[in-house]
């Protein structure tokens, strides 16, 4: 998801996002650490959605906007 898709979103499907995205990480960090996972590239990608949704969150709360 792209920083423009995740601004569009509404608060409160904002702070279900990050909830979806953090157990995402958690699991893919979890799989990688018990050997289950085959690509771990995916945990990167995890981590930089979850980056931006949590900087797009800091944002609204300190009132400002970004193009």
């Amino acid at each position: 998801m792209k920083a423009k898709e995740i601004r569009d979103l509404e608060d409160s499907e904002l702070v279900k996002q990050i909830g979806v995205l953090r157990k995402e990480v958690f699991g893919l960090r979890f799989a990688n650490a018990t050997g289950e996972l085959d690509n771990t590239a995916g945990v990167g990608r995890a981590k930089r959605e979850l980056a931006r949704a949590l900087t797009v969150a800091h944002e609204r709360e300190l009132g400002t906007k970004r193009n």
